[in-house]
């Protein structure tokens, strides 16, 4: 730990956290989390929450603080999707997590998916919802999920299981303006892969009551993690080898976070990648640090690799 440290200089770490998105309270829990282990690194941490009435004057705000390295704890909206990246290129200010393009590209669901097929690798059968008027002429059969095009944290996501499901969606979605993602429902167990700096750590088992919404990720108790997933050695392989995949085909960095749906009467033909985070949770009901603490990694050596790897032009 301390060879990294001196090794780059780095002294002092500027957490930054909050946000103006629908994320905003699991950045604050992520941030807390990374905060307190970056502290026992010896870092000089110091923490700087956005929101909407700073958001303006970001750039100054952190200029002042004269960081070696920003801490990027933002989840969704402008911390995820490439414009806080682009203003820490601007301020050439080396930053943890993934670039201006690669961070875009994943926050964009249907583009993303697009690469992912590009490269190999299996994706749901979807639709992109531009008008609110397609919701009543959708060409996929029912069960579906419907969800923010540009969204985290399962925030905003609906499973249609009928018709009336579908039409207490269009009057709620009528008064956004947002684009959605159908995608055809997968029955079947959902799997998640970390990839730290271009390294998987393992495959879990989401075990839920019906399917891993906002409360099943973030409340204690909300879901079963199986660490690692009980999954035949074929399908585990494909999960970590995809997860990989993903990272690279979108030039990622630092660590990410790739969730998959496996409908098991298919076989390895029902392996598909849902979607890769770029920032995903660090918080302590969080996958990423649950899987590193299996191969016996803390939160303290994640943070330090992240910042290890923080820099510009990526």
């Amino acid at each position: 730990m301390n060879n990294i440290h001196n090794r780059k200089n780095i002294s002092k770490v500027l957490v930054l956290q909050g946000g103006v998105s629908e994320e905003k309270e699991v950045s604050n829990s992520t941030a807390e989390s990374c905060i307190d282990a970056l502290k026992k690194t010896q870092f000089d941490v110091e923490a700087v929450s956005m929101n909407s009435v700073n958001m303006c004057e970001m750039a100054e705000i952190v200029k002042s603080k004269n960081p070696d390295v920003i801490f990027n704890a933002l989840h969704g909206g402008i911390g995820e999707d490439g414009t806080i990246q682009g203003l820490f290129e601007t301020l050439k200010i080396p930053y943890t997590h993934s670039g201006v393009l690669s961070s875009a590209i994943a926050m964009n669901k249907f583009i993303s998916k697009k690469i992912f097929k590009t490269s190999g690798l299996p994706v749901i059968e979807d639709l992109l919802i531009n008008e609110i008027d397609q919701l009543k002429r959708i060409p996929i059969a029912l069960p579906f999920v419907i969800k923010p095009n540009n969204g985290g944290s399962s925030v905003g996501i609906n499973l249609i299981k009928y018709r009336e499901d579908l039409e207490k969606v269009v009057e709620c979605r009528a008064k956004l303006d947002r684009r959605y993602l159908l995608e055809k429902y997968i029955p079947g167990r959902e799997l998640t892969v970390s990839v730290l700096n271009g390294k998987p750590l393992t495959v879990t088992d989401i075990v839920t009551d019906e399917w891993y919404n906002y409360d099943a990720k973030y409340k204690t108790g909300g879901s079963k993690h199986i660490i690692p997933a009980d999954i035949p050695q074929e399908i585990f392989d494909l999960c970590i080898n995809y997860a990989v995949k993903a990272h690279n085909a979108l030039g990622c960095r630092g660590v990410t976070r790739s969730d998959f749906r496996w409908n098991e009467n298919d076989g390895n033909k029902g392996l598909y990648i849902l979607e890769l985070n770029t920032q995903p949770g660090m918080t302590k009901t969080s996958l990423v640090p649950e899987q590193a603490r299996y191969l016996g990694l803390d939160l303290k050596y994640l943070c330090s690799e992240l910042i290890k790897d923080a820099s510009c032009n990526k």
